[in-house]
């Protein structure tokens, strides 16, 4: 696809940031974007749509946009499509780990042994076609059967629609307890846990009770010659520093290298770079 058809960050400031994903440009609130926007108030204005978190959550539609429209990021396609929650169906911070992912797999693919890749709290699947897309066998699991749904969508936008990928709609927890107890394993595992969500059942999921024991069974699931494990987050609090206490815990017993930093936004020279998480990325030696 053209540059038309992917993303950039335009700008940030006063509490926004302003994108371009595809022929649109869109508004948003950013709240670590504390500083001035260094573009001007007629360029934020014409925007084509703007979500307002003022009063209630909404979109204001200075220009018709459709329900949906696609966008390359990553040599993965991915369905956009504006939500009630200002959302959109991408977190292209994670750019970067799905480069990483796709060139991770494919120098570890040999012939006809796949390494096998969990993807946790998967969304609309850019992890796990990114893993796909390098010629792994992909577990991909989230909790909404419309996000799965989504994901599915991206994968045939992708050409990925026949690759080995296990689609499932489940409570995280109850998932990784089968998986022990069934014995599986995986070269590659990859969680973006939120803060607070629920299962497939309303299972409520809240990450400070919840990250200690979840990294535990990722653990106990990677397989004897282990690939990586990707851990991301967007609580506030999770600092780099943080991060890197539970990974090195969790991993303590492993020799393996362990990267963390934050997860930015980024645009073109000079455009600043928004802060958008956390990252912990331990990678077998």
């Amino acid at each position: 696809m053209t540059n038309s058809q992917n993303y950039t960050l335009i700008d940030s400031g006063n509490g926004r940031k302003l994108e371009q994903f595809g022929p649109y440009v869109l508004s948003r609130p950013c709240s670590q974007a504390v500083w001035k926007p260094q573009l001007s108030q007629d360029v934020w204005n014409k925007a084509d749509a703007i979500f307002s978190r003022d009063e209630e959550n909404k979109w204001i539609m200075n220009r018709s946009l459709p329900e949906m429209w696609k966008i390359e990021v990553a040599n993965i396609v991915f369905k956009i499509s504006p939500t009630d929650f200002g959302h959109l169906g991408i977190f292209p911070e994670q750019k970067p780990f799905w480069e990483w992912i796709q060139n991770t797999v494919k120098e570890n693919s040999n012939g006809e042994q796949k390494p096998r890749v969990l993807n946790l709290f998967a969304y609309s699947g850019g992890s796990t076609l990114a893993a796909a897309r390098g010629g792994a066998s992909v577990c991909h699991l989230d909790a909404s059967k419309g996000m799965v749904s989504w994901a599915r969508e991206n994968a045939a936008f992708s050409g990925l629609e026949k690759a080995p990928v296990r689609w499932i709609i489940d409570d995280v927890t109850k998932f990784l307890a089968r998986e022990l107890r069934r014995g599986s394993q995986y070269e590659g595992i990859i969680l973006d846990p939120p803060s607070f969500g629920r299962g497939a059942k309303g299972e409520i999921f809240k990450i400070e009770e919840e990250i200690i024991p979840l990294l535990q069974s990722c653990r106990q699931l990677l397989s004897a010659k282990p690939l990586f494990m990707l851990f991301s987050c967007h609580t506030p609090g999770f600092s780099p520093i943080v991060m890197q206490h539970l990974m090195t815990q969790a991993m303590k017993d492993l020799k393996g290298k362990l990267e963390v930093g934050e997860m930015v936004l980024r645009g073109k020279p000079g455009v600043f770079e928004v802060p958008s998480g956390t990252y912990a990325k331990w990678m077998g030696i």
